[in-house]
């Protein structure tokens, strides 16, 4: 059929009818629907397959088989490797069938993405290995190109050994699949790890059907712990305990390895079900005790260094491997033990002596104070401390029934509370000396073999109960203030700090009134015993007996103060000189002793 040319169309054919008149209906509804049958049925926000017709400088022009045209800008072909062509076929969105200047919109970026997330779900459906690209680092892990979408790979999943350096990552092609999508988020999680964890669960089998006690295998450290290192043995994990890295002594596993080293172990125990596996790599070398000198035996002088201490002891560390334990009690000939810590640290170098060895259990006991002579075996050590010497000595501890003094590095003494003072009735030790003060003592015993010493600081002054005796004597009197009371009687305060004891009995005063704690009264001694140290006294009889006294007949006043036949003179009555107030004598004697015991002090 020839197509006619236009300069042969006849127009004269189309007379008033218009331009097709000459058609009947028949023919117009087949040359429509002729017509119709090339244009497409297109449906917004989908994505329809487009042929480049025409490049303009800002657009492309896309023909998808609609009544017109499609516009994209010539943007959204950047990623085009030498540039969009007229003819080339591009996947395009509907964005909209007619906007308002009546121009079909398409989008090829929108296209992109639509067709992206189907190829991520459809990968996340059917199981299906992708091959994407690593953009960028990101916290926790790395962001890659999936499609165009971007994707999260966590570094937990990137592999199976820990990661520390995502950015050696950067910029490959790294094989994952899809894990997760949140399309809330537009998040999508993928992995690598899961793509060789079944190759790995294979080599993993392997390994652990052909393993054994006592082998050794080469492994990878991939973490590292306080309390050991965890070691790759291609696919299985296995622990090596920090006291089995090394023979010697170590804080931490850093010391002596690094991550990612390799390493020779051995296999020391296996644990089918649990899968754990515990290996050793001081094993593989022998026991430093093998190596330990002959030479080294009981009293053998030997150095090192403190490697740690306890609260019973330290250690000292002769060579990697080989330590002796020094007990406290023989860090100094003193009996007062002390914190260890006090004067040794670790890093400290010792000399020490070898007490006792056991090279086939593999201990040994050290000591300290055996490099210096015993203070208790030193020949002027009975002499130095024979009964009756004075020395000042240090307080080291304070008990309930007394002190305990140090004379000397090794020598120390006790001092029984009861020793501490003539006249003060000391119930602890605290109320009269303190930790760290310094005290004259005199020796009261000494006792070499059991290395004791007994010591006394009241000793180094005279009794003054001895004088005592002389002045507060029965029917005596004396000013005297009440220092304390309780249900039983009062205690009272005699000249020179002496104390006595009043029962409540004896503290009524003339008027009817009880005698009150601070009240300065008289008192009359009733009893006096040096050996016991206690004078009891009553305020009452000063004043009732010579009442008594004026009341009696003359005849018996008499024969009260006639003297007893054949004995001693009848005690003297209050109103004698010689009771009734200290006398000047007994006032001469006092004053004599304030002078001793004050220069004493």
């Amino acid at each position: 059929m020839l197509t006619p040319k236009p300069e042969d169309f006849n127009w004269d054919l189309i007379g008033d009818k218009g331009f097709g008149g000459t058609y009947t209906a028949a023919e117009k509804e087949s040359i429509a629907a002729m017509y119709e049958g090339t244009l497409s049925e297109v449906t917004e926000k989908q994505v329809l397959s487009g042929t480049v017709v025409g490049i303009t400088e800002r657009d492309v022009i896309i023909n998808i088989g609609f009544k017109s045209d499609g516009l994209i800008s010539l943007s959204e072909f950047r990623d085009v490797e030498g540039g969009v062509k007229v003819g080339e076929v591009y996947d395009v969105y509907v964005e909209d069938q007619e906007n308002a200047s009546g121009q079909l919109v398409l989008s090829r970026r929108k296209a992109r993405i639509v067709k992206a997330w189907e190829n991520i779900q459809g990968a996340l459906d059917n199981d299906i290995i992708i091959e994407a690209l690593v953009k960028r680092r990101t916290k926790g892990g790395l962001i890659v190109d999936l499609f165009g979408v971007e994707a999260f790979l966590p570094g937990s999943q990137i592999d199976v050994k820990p990661i520390r350096d995502f950015d050696i990552f950067v910029g490959k092609k790294m094989e994952v699949k899809v894990v997760k999508i949140n399309y809330t988020n537009d998040n999508v999680v993928v992995s690598h790890k899961v793509l060789i964890e079944k190759d790995i669960e294979k080599q993993k089998a392997v390994i652990l059907n052909n393993l054994e006690k006592g082998q050794v295998l080469e492994g990878v450290i991939k973490n590292m712990t306080n309390f050991g290192v965890f070691i790759d043995l291609g696919g299985v994990d296995g622990l090596l305990h920090i006291t089995d890295i090394s023979w010697g002594r170590i804080s931490h596993p850093q010391e002596v390895l690094n991550l990612d080293q390799k390493v020779q172990v051995v296999v020391l125990d296996f644990d089918e079900e649990k899968k754990r596996i515990s290996l050793g790599m001081k094993q593989l070398t022998s026991h430093p005790w093998d190596a330990l000198a002959a030479g080294i035996e009981v009293g053998s002088k030997i150095k090192g260094k403190i490697v740690n201490v306890a609260d019973y002891g330290a250690f000292l560390e002769l060579q990697p491997g080989v330590e002796g334990l020094i007990h406290v009690s023989e860090m100094s000939w003193s009996q007062h033990l002390r914190n260890p810590q006090d004067f040794i640290k670790v890093g400290d170098e010792l000399e020490t002596v070898v007490l006792t060895l056991d090279r086939d259990e593999r201990k040994m006991s050290l000591g300290i104070k055996q490099l210096t002579e015993d203070p208790w075996t030193k020949s002027d050590a009975i002499s130095k401390y024979a009964v009756g010497t004075k020395h000042t000595g240090l307080v080291r501890n304070l008990t309930n029934f007394g002190l305990f003094i140090e004379l000397e590095e090794g020598i120390d003494g006790l001092v029984h509370v009861s020793d501490l003072s003539w006249t003060k009735k000391i119930k602890h030790p605290s109320e009269f000396v303190k930790v760290g003060d310094k005290l004259d003592v005199v020796v009261l015993e000494l006792d070499v073999e059991n290395r004791r010493l007994a010591l006394g600081h009241k000793q180094l002054e005279e009794n003054p109960w001895n004088t005592f005796e002389t002045i507060f004597t029965p029917g005596s009197t004396h000013t005297a203030t009440l220092i304390s009371k309780n249900d039983k009687g009062a205690v009272l305060e005699l000249p020179y700090g002496i104390e006595g004891f009043a029962m409540n009995k004896h503290l009524v005063k003339a008027d009817g009134a009880n005698a009150e704690q601070g009240d300065s009264l008289d008192f009359k001694v009733l009893e006096f015993s040096k050996d016991d140290k206690r004078i009891v006294l009553s305020h009452t009889k000063t004043f009732s007996e010579v009442a008594e006294d004026a009341a009696a007949p003359a005849d018996a006043k008499k024969k009260k103060a006639a003297p007893a036949k054949g004995g001693a003179k009848a005690p003297a009555t209050a109103k004698t000189p010689a009771v009734e107030k200290s006398t000047l004598g007994d006032i001469e004697a006092l004053s004599n002793l304030k002078d001793t015991m004050d220069g004493k002090k």
